[in-house]
């Protein structure tokens, strides 16, 4: 079975690229990092990929609000490009990281079929404190049908971002996801954490969101955003304590999700 190809979409601003290109390398994928203007200009190069990834950094720099102008710019000149990878066949793969979630979340792909339809049934806005956080957190995965997580229980990876913080338009359509698998992975407390909807205090929930939601997938599982970034752990050397640990695992936690990916379309 050839390797999958990512499209690993670029924009100003965009700066964790290259990280989340070697990240799908090495765990068996062919990449190509593509700047959006050259897609609005030849929408057909949609056609050479089987997963969209959308990585973390700043696009246009947060203007107006994180992923707004990028999610605006790819719903008026390439939403069918979107479509395709998001509904298609089926068999295609889409991920966001962290502003790549950002711009998930204002497409309204990852939470498609849940509220009214005249408002969304759920954003991300400013960290509880009000500023850039940036830190290591642990993470407890939930009962999912996202394809990225499969076989994966706890991850610790670092996250950083400003405007992080997940609401829900209300209690009906939290548990609404909830009840679907879609509030796919929850910020922890400890390693080995569970998954809990009370709020957990800061730091184990680094921005206040609600049922300590870090990532949300949609319905099929194919299309996946999520805060922390996994590309920045996945070799044991990543890990902030890595010197001091008596036994050092194979791979970085955050490896496993990127060969998922590959592997589902073994």
């Amino acid at each position: 079975m050839p390797s999958p190809r990512v499209l690993i979409l670029r924009a100003p601003g965009t700066n964790c690229d290259e990280e989340t290109a070697f990240a799908f390398e090495q765990a068996g994928a062919e990449t190509e990092r593509v700047h959006v203007n050259r897609l609005i200009e030849n929408p057909a190069l949609k056609d050479r990929y089987q997963i969209l990834c959308v990585p973390g950094g700043f696009s246009y720099g947060d203007d107006i609000a994180a992923g707004r102008i990028l999610a605006t710019r790819l719903n008026r000149h390439l939403a069918d490009m979107v479509d395709a990878f998001v509904h298609g066949n089926g068999d295609r793969l889409v991920l966001g990281i962290c502003n790549g979630m950002q711009v998930l979340m204002r497409l309204g792909v990852l939470t498609e079929g849940v509220g009214s339809g005249e408002t969304s049934a759920a954003t991300l806005t400013w960290n509880n404190h009000g500023r850039f956080e940036d830190r290591w957190v642990n993470l407890v995965v939930d009962e999912t049908p996202c394809v990225f997580l499969k076989d994966i229980d706890h991850m610790y990876l670092p996250m950083a971002h400003a405007e992080g913080k997940f609401v829900a338009a209300d209690d009906a359509a939290l548990n609404s996801l909830k009840d679907a698998g879609r509030l796919a992975i929850r910020y922890a407390e400890g390693e080995k954490g569970v998954v809990q909807d009370e709020v957990l205090p800061f730091p184990a929930n680094p921005n206040g969101a609600d049922a300590n939601v870090a990532g949300v997938c949609d319905a099929s599982g194919r299309v996946f955003g999520l805060m922390p970034h996994p590309e920045r752990h996945i070799d044991p050397t990543h890990h902030p304590y890595w010197t001091r640990r008596k036994e050092q695992p194979e791979f970085g936690d955050g490896l496993k999700m990127f060969r998922n990916a590959v592997d589902w379309f073994a």
